[in-house]
């Protein structure tokens, strides 16, 4: 049996975000992160717009990169002082992903951290509180999707928290949000989401319904990332679609071990995630490719390479490789990770081999398997 889990309601275009006035209770708390929707503008809109529906707003700001676990025990601690029944989520995939984790501690307080590691075992949520989202970023997808990335920088290791329960009620994708995004997040985020796209799309378990959401995201990002990193419009616009249409996919079917081997590199070394994504995929890919079927073809194909029907099995699958290989290069992700040593190697693989991720993978990988992928990023 397959599920398929997606936002009651998703806004998508410039100006969108004014859909915030429309969200129907008293009270809502704004959960952010550094500051860049501040200095934007964006969180006085946001802020503004609420209290236009009716609303009480409580700000809660400075949720960092890579949320810990101490930001959202804190963020909670806020939820449940304020008591809002909005919990609304703007800014990159950092500050979504927290809020998520808030809401499970806000509702039931006397859960533990340790109780929502396993994968689907959130509580029911919806208590006391619904969930919006908004994103600045053209990456995580988190907006769309049923997880969310904590880590703990005690033990240095990320827990993906996985719950169709923390799948937000209302997404709102305003392009508007990420015209001022930075050129090297354009590129971090957008790789991060192409392996979304690659990855759903050859999980074991993908089926029809999410492989048209991967394809068309391949698409879409292979046509606009190269523009979005050189800031235009169009680019930019396209990313901010791209990325949740991969979101819409994966959230249902999961990812492998290149997402499992990157949440690895950013406990570890602070790899930023999509430059994490972007160094091992390909090297994933050559590793899956026997168990991918004729897969490769069509991701090739959705990646603009020519000629592709007459092209062998290996000659597809190595186009398709190759292809990921130019788009990562092209805007500017380095192919090795110099932090790396030979000595790191048995707990990176045995962190990514516990990953929630890892048992999508469409080829299982040994802890040893791990070590080997991970030697081909060291420098």
């Amino acid at each position: 049996m397959s599920r398929f889990c997606l936002p009651r309601d998703i806004y998508h275009g410039k100006g969108c975000l004014e859909e915030l006035k429309n969200l129907k209770g008293k009270k809502a708390i704004l959960v952010v992160g550094g500051g860049s929707m501040k200095r934007q503008g964006f969180l006085d809109k946001a802020v503004h717009y609420l209290k236009d529906g009716g609303m009480e707003v409580e700000v809660f700001e400075g949720v960092e990169p890579d949320p810990s676990v101490e930001t959202v025990m804190r963020g909670a601690e806020a939820m449940r002082k304020f008591e809002p029944d909005w919990i609304v989520s703007m800014g990159g995939g950092s500050p979504i992903d927290a809020a998520k984790a808030m809401w499970a501690f806000y509702e039931y307080p006397e859960t533990t951290f340790e109780d929502l590691i396993t994968p689907f075992s959130f509580p029911e949520l919806r208590q006391k509180a619904r969930f919006a989202a908004i994103p600045s970023t053209s990456g995580t997808a988190t907006e769309v999707t049923a997880f969310s990335v904590i880590t703990n920088y005690q033990t240095g290791v990320k827990y993906p928290l996985a719950d169709f329960n923390i799948t937000p009620d209302v997404a709102i994708v305003d392009p508007d949000l990420v015209m001022g995004l930075p050129v090297k997040q354009v590129a971090y985020t957008g790789m991060d989401a192409l392996t979304h796209a690659i990855e759903g799309y050859t999980t074991k378990a993908a089926w029809e319904m999410t492989d048209m959401f991967h394809l068309k995201a391949i698409e879409i990002i292979s046509k606009s990332l190269r523009g979005a990193v050189a800031n235009t419009k169009e680019g930019r616009e396209g990313m901010a679609l791209g990325e949740y249409i991969a979101g819409m996919g994966f959230s249902n079917v999961g990812l492998g071990i290149a997402h499992s081997m990157a949440h690895t590199l950013g406990a570890v070394y602070d790899t930023p995630h999509g430059v994490a994504c972007a160094m091992m995929l390909p090297i994933v890919m050559e590793y899956n490719q026997e168990c991918t079927g004729e897969k490769y073809r069509e991701i090739a194909r959705a990646m603009g390479v020519a000629n592709v029907d007459s092209m062998s099995q290996a000659e597809y699958r190595k186009a398709a490789v190759d292809a990921v290989k130019k788009l990562s290069a092209d805007v500017g992700i380095p192919s090795v990770l110099e932090a790396i040593k030979e000595e790191d190697l048995p707990f990176l693989a045995e962190s990514a081999h516990a990953d929630a991720c890892a048992p999508g993978n469409p080829k299982d990988a040994s802890v040893e398997d791990l070590k080997d992928l991970f030697r081909k990023i060291m420098a």
